[in-house]
């Protein structure tokens, strides 16, 4: 495996889209609407966050690794494990100081901190803690508040915490699902339950009246966005039940896949239709990534 792929690799740059679509959703449930230019740079910065935090989850999980999963980068010796714990920390930093010259502000800056914090508290204790599923959560739900705070000095506090709130509980569902992987089983469902909160998220956030153009399109989208998100994590959760070998990291892919429809129904939500037909969008690109580099 060439350098590059092993870095692709341990990155899981295939889902990405989904942190794309997260960062969109922040903006919009806070109110903003910044330019491509200013979306894209904000987007940037979350995606350090994220590789970074890819980086140090096989780094801390090394030992761990060689036991069950040979062929990870670092224990079948593609990549030493002090230049992974390098390029992961060096890329939290870079987020850092990309959020600290976007939004120089104390609310940003101070989420970013808390972000970066939570991804390193996940990765050094995720495979014995009972609550990392949570923390997982915590991650990702920080991402819209980041976001948020990043493009609004007065975010609305109530919507950014309804859809931070459903994508938390989002994660935890699918961080749930993926720890069964290794025993191979459900051993407890009611946690899956909490796949499902998207939907009724999509439904208590209230409409903004900064998109009054969108709303002939709400009342056609909204009921498709909502059918596209339950199809997908059925079908997801359908596998996890089956009997097929590699049920676990398919399922659990398409659920990380299917987290850009959950931030397309809080778009919805927020009544930014045409910004929620985007969203949709980081679903097929995860998926059609996953393809080449695994998501899981």
């Amino acid at each position: 495996m060439s350098r590059r792929a092993t870095y692709l690799r341990l990155g899981r740059v295939s889902n990405l889209p989904t942190v794309w679509t997260n960062a969109a959703a922040g903006i919009v449930l806070a109110g903003a609407r910044p330019g491509i230019a200013s979306y894209a740079l904000l987007a940037g910065a979350l995606s350090l966050f994220y590789v970074g935090g890819m980086f140090l989850n096989d780094a801390f999980d090394r030992e761990i690794d060689a036991c069950e999963r040979p062929e990870r980068p670092i224990p079948s010796g593609a990549v030493g494990a002090a230049e992974v714990f390098g390029i992961g920390f060096g890329l939290l930093a870079a987020g850092m100081l990309a959020i600290v010259l976007y939004a120089p502000r104390t609310g940003p800056i101070a989420a970013a901190l808390v972000l970066a914090a939570t991804i390193v508290l996940y990765d050094l204790w995720h495979k014995t803690n009972p609550l990392s599923p949570v923390v997982m959560g915590a991650c990702r739900a920080l991402v819209y508040v980041t976001a948020a705070l990043a493009v609004s000095t007065s975010p609305a506090g109530r919507v950014v915490t309804i859809g931070a709130g459903c994508l938390f509980a989002y994660l935890i569902g699918l961080t749930y699902a993926a720890k069964q992987e290794q025993p191979g089983q459900l051993r407890r469902l009611w946690p899956l339950v909490l796949l499902m909160a998207p939907l009724a998220g999509a439904l208590a956030i209230p409409t903004d009246d900064r998109w009054p153009s969108h709303r002939p399109l709400a009342a056609a989208v909204m009921p498709v966005v909502c059918l596209l998100f339950l199809g997908v994590v059925v079908a997801a959760l359908t596998r996890l039940r089956g009997t097929a070998p590699d049920r676990f990291p398919r399922a659990i892919a398409a659920m990380i896949a299917a987290i850009s429809l959950a931030d397309a129904l809080a778009i919805a939500g927020a009544g930014a239709t045409s910004t929620a037909l985007v969203a949709i969008l980081g679903w097929p690109a995860t998926l059609v990534l996953q393809r080449w580099v695994r998501g899981t």
